[in-house]
C-alpha cells in the first residue's frame, strides 16, 4: 500500500475532558511490524519524531466529523482526534481506514453503535446484559456517576448503551431527587457533581430522554442542576428569570392547553440551548444536534397549531386593524405576529406556502398597511420585518395586491408609498431600517422575479403603475434637495465652493445615496419606464447637482447614476447629455478635486476612458469642442488625449469621406463648363415649357414650319441663321466625340421638346433676339462663379 501524507493536528482528551494539541505534522498509514497491521503514523513536521502510532483495530470506533476531522478511543479514558489541513487528506486516510474494517467509507462512523446481529442478540438475552451498569442512584456515589457519564461521551457505542440504561431504570427522576436533596442541604460538591451528569446526559444526544428531562414535572430542576457550574464562584439564577422575569404574553388568550405547554417547552428549551450551555467545542458541536431538532420540530408544530386555528388568527388581524385597540395592544400583536413568521421559517417549503397563503386571504397586507403608517417605531419596525418576510416568500403576490388597492385621490395611502415614506423617515442616523426597505423595494421592483403569463405582462402593468403612482415619492427627497441649483449658481457664478443646495447633513446624504441606488438600478433594469422618467424631470441634471456635495460618498452616487446611463450606449440618452451640457458639473469635480489620487478621481477617469473605448462617437466629439482645453493639462493619465486622437481619426475619416466625391479641379473644368452650359439651357428651356409649352404648342409648330418654308424662299435667311445657332451648344452636350447628324437626333431625341421650345420662342417673338444673345452672355459670365461654390 502506498503512502499518503497530509498535514493533521493531534489531539488527546485530557481529564478534564478538554482537547490538548499534541503537534503537527503529516500522517501516513503503514504496514507496521511491531504491532502487526495497518497504523496511522504521524511524525512531526518541525524535526520528524514520532507523534503518533496507532493501529487501525478492527474493532475501533472511528468517527468522521465537519469533514476534516476524525475521532476514535484507544482505551476507556485515551480519546484521540485528527484535525487535517485539507478535505482530501481525511477523505483518503477516512478510506483507509474502512477498507481495513471493510466499512463503506460514505459512512461518518465506521462501527454502528447497535448492529443488526446484537440486535437479535439484545432480543434473546435479558435486557440488563448489554447496558453499561449504573452505580446505584445516591448522594455518595455522584461521582462515580459523574465520571461515567463523562466517559462515555467518545464512544458512539457507550454513549447508546449509557442511554438505554437511563431510560429503562428511570434514573433521570431519580437524579433530579437528588438534585433537590443536595440544593435543601446545600450540598455544593453533589451540585457540582449534579452539573456534570446533567451536561453529559444531554451531550447523549438522545430525544427520548430529552423528553423525559424538559416534560413539564422535570425541565425546571434540570435548569437548577446547570446553575451549579464548577467554573462559576456564585450559581446563575436561571430559574429565577424563567419564572419570574421571562413572562409568557397571550395577545390572545389560547384555548388549547397542549400549544400552550409545547410554547412553554420550546421557550425554556431554547434557553437552555443558547443561554445556560457553554458554546461547544469544535468536537462537540454535533453532540447537540439533537437538541437543535427538537426545538426545530417543536416550532414546526407550535406554528401547525396556530394556523389549523382559524379563529385565532382572525382574532388577531381583527384586532391588529381595529383602530379602537390600544397602542401597547397592538404592539404585542405585531410581534406575535412576527414572532410567528419567525417561526414559519422552520417549516418545509410546501407547509410555507399554505403559511403565507393562510396570512394573506387573513389580510395580512392590508394590516400591515395601516400598521407601517403608525407613529410607534417598535410597531413599524416590527412590521417591516413581517412584510420582509413576505416580500421573500413571494414578490408577485406583494405587487398583485398593491396593483389592486382602489386607486384614491391620495397616493400616500398606497402600501409601496407607505413603504418608501418609512424608509424616507427613519430616525436611525445609521438609516438601518432604511436600508432594508430599499433592499424590499429593489426586490419588487427587479424584473427578473416578475412573472409573464399568457393573458398579462407583471413586468409591464407593475412598473407603468410603479412609474405612475410611486416614482415621485421616492424622488421628492432628491427633487427637494436640488431644487435650486440654477438660483445658486447664478450667486456663485466662478466660484468653485461648495453648493449650499447640497445636503451637509450627514443622515440626509446617506439617504440620498440610497435613492440614488435604486435609481440606478432601475437604469440598468427598466429601460423605457426610467428613460421617459429622467426625460421629463431632466433627472440627471438634478442628480448632478449632488457632484458637489462635501460628502464624496454621495458624489460617488451621482457619478455612478451618470456612469450607468452612458454605458448602455443609447444615443437617445447620449443627445440629452449633449443638449443639457451635462458633462460640466463632472469635469468641474474632477478639476476641484485637483492631484488627489482618490476614488472620486478614479471613478470620473474610468468615465471618460468608458467613452474612448467604446468610441461613442457623438459624446467624444462634445468633450473634446467643449472642455478639451480644460482637460489637456491632465496628463498623468492618456485618456484624454485618446479622446483628442479619437476625435481627429473621426474627423480625418469625414473628409475623406467628402474628398472621394470630389474630383481633382485641373480635369474638371471642361467637363463642368459643359454641365453648366447644358443646366443653363435646361433651366431656360424648362421654364418656357412650364409658362407656354401646353397652351401655344399647336400654334407654335404650325408657325414653325412656315419659318421653315420661308427659309427655302430666302426671305428670313438672316434671322434663320441666328436662330440656328442656339441648337449646337444642347446637341454638343449630349454628344460627344462630334457625332453625325443622324446620331445627334438619336441620343437627344428625349431633347426633343427643350429645341422645340427654343425655336418656338424664337418664332413667337422675333423683336427679342438681342436680349435673348445678351441673356445667353450674362449666363456664360455667371457660370464660372458657380464653380467654386460646387466644388467647395
Amino acid at each position: 500500500m502506498s503512502d499518503t501524507r497530509r498535514r493533521v493536528k493531534v489531539y488527546t482528551l485530557n481529564e478534564d475532558r478538554q482537547w490538548d494539541d499534541r503537534g503537527t505534522g503529516h500522517v501516513s498509514s503503514t504496514f507496521v511490524e511491531r504491532l502487526k497491521g495497518i497504523s496511522l503514523l504521524v511524525r512531526a513536521e518541525s524535526d520528524g519524531s514520532l507523534l503518533l502510532e496507532s493501529k487501525i483495530s478492527p474493532n475501533t470506533a472511528y468517527q468522521k466529523q465537519q469533514d476534516t476531522l476524525i475521532v476514535w478511543s484507544e482505551a476507556d479514558n485515551y480519546d484521540l482526534a485528527l484535525s487535517f489541513q485539507e478535505k482530501a487528506g481525511c477523505d483518503e486516510i477516512w478510506e483507509k481506514i474502512c477498507q481495513v474494517q471493510g466499512k463503506d467509507p460514505a459512512l461518518d462512523i465506521t462501527q454502528d453503535p447497535i448492529d443488526e446481529s446484537e440486535e437479535e442478540r439484545f432480543e434473546e438475552i435479558p435486557e440488563t446484559s448489554h447496558l453499561v451498569e449504573l452505580p446505584p442512584c445516591e448522594l455518595s456515589r455522584l461521582e462515580e456517576i459523574a465520571d461515567l457519564v463523562t466517559s462515555v461521551l467518545s464512544s458512539p457505542i457507550r454513549r447508546e448503551k449509557l442511554a438505554l440504561a437511563l431510560m429503562s431504570e428511570g434514573y433521570i427522576k431519580k437524579l433530579l431527587g437528588l438534585f433537590r436533596v443536595c440544593e435543601d442541604l446545600d450540598n455544593r460538591e453533589g451540585l457540582h457533581h449534579l452539573y456534570e451528569i446533567v451536561r453529559g446526559v444531554l451531550f447523549l444526544n438522545k430525544a427520548a430522554l430529552f423528553e423525559v428531562m424538559f416534560s413539564d414535572d422535570c425541565i425546571m430542576d434540570v435548569v437548577g442542576c446547570l446553575e451549579y457550574d464548577p467554573a462559576l464562584v456564585q450559581p446563575k439564577r436561571h430559574r429565577e428569570f424563567l419564572t419570574k422575569t421571562a413572562k409568557f404574553k397571550e395577545v390572545i388568550p389560547i384555548t388549547d392547553s397542549e400549544l400552550r405547554q409545547k410554547i412553554h417547552q420550546t421557550y425554556r428549551v431554547q434557553y437552555i440551548q443558547d443561554i445556560i450551555l457553554p458554546t461547544p467545542s469544535v468536537f462537540e458541536e454535533n453532540f447537540l444536534s439533537t437538541l437543535t431538532s427538537f426545538i426545530f420540530f417543536n416550532k414546526v408544530e407550535i406554528v401547525s397549531m396556530l394556523q389549523e386555528d382559524e379563529k385565532f388568527l382572525t382574532e388577531v388581524f381583527a384586532q391588529l386593524t381595529d383602530e379602537a385597540t390600544e397602542d401597547s395592544k397592538r404592539r404585542e400583536l405585531v410581534n406575535f405576529v412576527k414572532e410567528f413568521c419567525a417561526f414559519s421559517q422552520t417549516l418545509q417549503p410546501q407547509n410555507r406556502d399554505a403559511f403565507f397563503k393562510t396570512l394573506a386571504n387573513l389580510g395580512i397586507l392590508p394590516a400591515l398597511e395601516i400598521v407601517m403608517g403608525m407613529d410607534d417605531l417598535q410597531v413599524r419596525a416590527a412590521a417591516t420585518d413581517i412584510f420582509s418576510y413576505l416580500v421573500e416568500f413571494s414578490p408577485s403576490m406583494v405587487r398583485e395586491f398593491v396593483m389592486q388597492e382602489p386607486q384614491q385621490t391620495d397616493d400616500d395611502v398606497l402600501l409601496i408609498n407607505v413603504v418608501i415614506k418609512q424608509m424616507i423617515c427613519d430616525s436611525d442616523p445609521e438609516l438601518g431600517g432604511a436600508v432594508q426597505l430599499m433592499g424590499l423595494l429593489r426586490t419588487l421592483i427587479d424584473p427578473e422575479n416578475m412573472l409573464a403569463s399568457t393573458n398579462k405582462t407583471e413586468k409591464t402593468e407593475f412598473l407603468s403603475f410603479f412609474y405612475k403612482y410611486c416614482m415621485h415619492v421616492l424622488t421628492a427627497p432628491l427633487l427637494a434637495n436640488t431644487a435650486h441649483d440654477k438660483i445658486s449658481k447664478d450667486l456663485q457664478e466662478g466660484s468653485t465652493k461648495i453648493n449650499p443646495v447640497c445636503p451637509d447633513n450627514f443622515q440626509t446624504a446617506q439617504l440620498l445615496a440610497l435613492i440614488l441606488e435604486l435609481l440606478t438600478f432601475c437604469v440598468e433594469h427598466h429601460t423605457y419606464h426610467i428613460k421617459t422618467y429622467i426625460m421629463n424631470k431632466d433627472l440627471l441634471r438634478r442628480v448632478l447637482v449632488l457632484m458637489n456635495s462635501k460628502h464624496t460618498f454621495l458624489a460617488l452616487c451621482a457619478l455612478r447614476f451618470m456612469r450607468r446611463i452612458i454605458g448602455l450606449k443609447d444615443e437617445y440618452y447620449n443627445r440629452y447629455i449633449i443638449k443639457g451640457n451635462l458633462f460640466e458639473p463632472v469635469i468641474n469635480a474632477l478639476l476641484d478635486n485637483g492631484t488627489r489620487y482618490n476614488l472620486l478621481n478614479s471613478a470620473t477617469i474610468e468615465l471618460f476612458e468608458f467613452i474612448k473605448v467604446e468610441d461613442v462617437k457623438s459624446l467624444i466629439a462634445h468633450i473634446v469642442d467643449n472642455f478639451y482645453k480644460a482637460l489637456e493639462s491632465i496628463e498623468y493619465v492618456q485618456t484624454f488625449k485618446g479622446l483628442k486622437g479619437r476625435y481627429e481619426q473621426e474627423k480625418d475619416r469625414q473628409s475623406q469621406r467628402l474628398n472621394r466625391y470630389r474630383r481633382d479641379a485641373r480635369s474638371m473644368d471642361e467637363d463642368e463648363e459643359l454641365l453648366f452650359n447644358d443646366d443653363d439651357d435646361d433651366d431656360e428651356s424648362e421654364a418656357v415649357e412650364k409658362s407656354r409649352m401646353e397652351e401655344d404648342f399647336a400654334d407654335s409648330y404650325g408657325k414653325y414650319m412656315e419659318a421653315k418654308k420661308g427659309a427655302a424662299n430666302g426671305a428670313n435667311g438672316a434671322n434663320n441663321n441666328g436662330k440656328a445657332a442656339v441648337s449646337p451648344p444642347a446637341s454638343q452636350a449630349v454628344t460627344p466625340n462630334n457625332s453625325s447628324a443622324s446620331s445627334v437626333k438619336t441620343v437627344a431625341l428625349p431633347a426633343t421638346p427643350v429645341v422645340k421650345t427654343a425655336m418656338v420662342g424664337l418664332v413667337d417673338y422675333p423683336d427679342d433676339e438681342d436680349e435673348e444673345e445678351e441673356e445667353e452672355e450674362e449666363e456664360e459670365e455667371q457660370s464660372p462663379r458657380k464653380r467654386p461654390r460646387l466644388s467647395s
